[in-house]
């Protein structure tokens, strides 16, 4: 199955605002982080809801595109934004559609392990972003929380498993700057007492205290040169 294809059904089927609730406990936390200005131009990759540039419209960007590979997944996002300054569009992660240092900013939220080929799309975020431009690539999905690695099994679409060693390496091959470097916790899922356990696929307490309190979702910040 293809990512269209994967996406297009979790679309169909509301999964993209379900997405947008369990992401937001983290995204917010890497949005406030983004250093943005009146007028910026930011591009959201996967962006499913559209629910980031909506909150970034709020802080003052002057145009937001969002991207996606499902094309159900960016109708649902153009529904649910009364935006004229925020577009989504169908694309690939390996050509962005845009030129050449022609962004101040581009965000992504759990959705750059899907990138077919991941080098090349950090190259092509390099290309896009402004001297001085960021690139806040968010994921849950990384070697050191592993307790995420069985998601794969439920995903039709190969997903990147990487540490977070091989993504500073992977940005710095690709011509950006690492600015930073950490782990956001998200501190709002509820965990249940250790004698409640196993529940939601965690057979110990201290295995969802690690995905969610040690590991959360991994932030690495690159800066175009």
């Amino acid at each position: 199955m293809s990512v269209r294809e994967e996406f297009d059904e979790w679309a169909a089927s509301g999964k993209d605002r379900g997405m947008e609730d369990r992401h937001w406990h983290t995204a917010k936390h890497v949005l406030a982080r983004m250093p943005v200005e009146a007028g910026d131009a930011v591009l959201d990759l996967g962006t499913g809801s559209g629910y980031a540039l909506r909150a970034l419209r709020e802080r003052g960007i002057g145009r937001g595109y969002g991207l996606d590979g499902a094309p159900e997944m960016a109708r649902n996002a153009r529904e649910y934004t009364d935006d004229d300054a925020v577009g989504y569009l169908v694309g690939d992660f390996d050509e962005l559609p845009f030129a050449d240092d022609s962004l101040d900013h581009v965000f992504s939220m759990e959705a750059f392990y899907y990138a077919a080929d991941p080098v090349h799309t950090l190259e092509e975020v390099r290309r896009v972003l402004k001297p001085g431009g960021t690139f806040y690539c968010a994921v849950n999905y990384f070697e050191e929380s592993e307790t995420t690695h069985a998601w794969q099994e439920n995903i039709a679409v190969e997903m990147t498993l990487w540490s977070r060693d091989e993504y500073r390496a992977a940005f710095r091959e690709a011509g950006l700057y690492v600015a930073e470097q950490d782990a956001i916790p998200d501190r709002e899922v509820e965990i249940p007492a250790a004698s409640e356990f196993p529940v939601d696929g965690y057979e110990s307490r201290e295995a969802m205290v690690d995905r969610y309190r040690t590991w959360g979702t991994l932030l690495t910040v690159g800066v175009a040169p």
